[in-house]
């Protein structure tokens, strides 16, 4: 998606990509990071609650379509709150929620010559989840999550063989982060990883990368999207999933009594 400042109008843009992705057969739509509302200075204006108009929509369009759907991250809170979350939630079929996830890590950088700070306006969450989800159990995470690798494997510790990552990747770190950090995510965890992208300049111009993909266990991208509002759609083969972690136990061979071990959450 290239979502702006128009909270109808990104509601009808997603609403439209989920229904194209159903026709095509998916299960699971994900939607990209902030997927109803982004706008930097003004992200306090887009702030709803988790019954708000976003969400609304989209357990709706679940119940209607009978599929799951990992509703990116919203900006939840009131607008006259001094900050909000960052905050994904997870859709079942019918239209109940399954799992609730406030982005740990804000992104507070200096990349491309512009000054990033989400914590301004965002609170950070403090909890690890997973959920059960169309018999698989996902874990939860959001954009610049992805560069903390232990908040995965605590994820894979605690059963997650997907692992999703709505994002607004920068435009100047996805060119060469994206790919490299999703594909390690997977190969490390053994696990399949769905990351659904911002692309485009957006209202406050800022610049997202895109290329939104589905990485197999083994760190194959199975699906990428072009540049440009679209779609990766993609069979999740669990044969697949369980033949990586037979062939190569890495995750049985790892050595806990000498490194530590987080443990499940």
């Amino acid at each position: 998606m290239s979502s702006g400042d128009d909270t109808a109008a990104n509601i009808a843009a997603a609403e439209d990509l989920v229904r194209r992705a159903a026709a095509a057969g998916a299960r699971l739509a994900v939607l990209p990071e902030k997927w109803s509302y982004v706008h930097g200075p003004r992200l306090l204006r887009g702030a709803e609650p988790l019954d708000g108009p976003s969400l609304t929509a989209a357990r709706g369009w679940a119940r209607e379509l009978g599929m799951a759907i990992l509703a990116g991250s919203i900006v939840e809170g009131d607008p006259a709150d001094e900050r909000a979350h960052n905050t994904s939630v997870l859709i079942g079929p019918g239209g109940e929620t399954l799992g609730v996830y406030r982005k740990l890590h804000m992104f507070d950088v200096d990349v491309g010559g512009v000054s990033y700070r989400e914590s301004a306006a965002t609170a950070a969450g403090d909890a690890i989840v997973t959920a059960e989800v169309l018999g698989l159990r996902l874990g939860m995470s959001v954009c610049y999550d992805l560069r903390f690798p232990e908040l995965y494997r605590r994820l894979a510790l605690d059963g997650a063989v997907v692992l999703a990552v709505p994002s607004a990747f920068t435009a100047a770190t996805g060119r060469d982060h994206w790919e490299p950090l999703l594909r390690a995510r997977a190969i490390e965890n053994q696990a399949f990883v769905i990351a659904a992208g911002q692309w485009g300049t957006h209202a406050d111009g800022t610049v997202s990368h895109g290329r939104s993909m589905i990485v197999d266990p083994w760190g194959v991208v199975l699906a990428q999207a072009g540049d440009g509002p679209g779609l990766a759609v993609a069979d999740l083969d669990l044969g697949r999933l369980e033949d990586v972690r037979a062939r190569l136990p890495a995750l049985r061979h790892r050595r806990p009594d000498v490194y530590g071990d987080p443990g499940p959450s």
